[in-house]
């Protein structure tokens, strides 16, 4: 997943939530972001095989960020990591590049695999 891409998508979201707009197009998107609730729905269209998504948003979404440089994270380290980068406890959700495909934090410490930290949301 192209690092650069990922983070034009994040930073769409973000611009389009500080407008106050109720969707926003943009190429990739990580599941994630609905599953905990940042996002209400995404549909995905493909015409002439351009491949863009439509996401209603819900106006939860304060910031999101892609990491540009590849960090190697451990399972044990996760915890540290996420209060280093995470304003609370309770928000946001750092997103990890795992064998087991991308995860959020929560999910990279319940299946015991570390990975490659691409960015955060909150």
């Amino acid at each position: 997943m192209g690092r650069r891409i990922l983070n034009d998508a994040l930073r769409s979201i973000v611009n389009a939530e500080k407008r106050g707009k109720a969707t926003v197009e943009l190429k990739p998107i990580s599941t994630i972001m609905k599953y905990r609730g940042y996002i209400r729905n995404f549909e995905l269209f493909d015409p002439h095989r351009v491949g863009k998504i439509t996401v209603e948003l819900q106006g939860r979404v304060n910031d999101c960020r892609v990491l540009t440089y590849r960090q190697d994270i451990k399972v044990k380290d996760i915890q540290k990591y996420t209060t280093f980068k995470l304003p609370t406890r309770q928000w946001g959700h750092v997103v990890i590049s795992t064998p087991d495909g991308i995860l959020d934090h929560e999910e990279a410490i319940r299946r015991n695999v570390g990975g490659q930290v691409i960015g955060y949301f909150h």
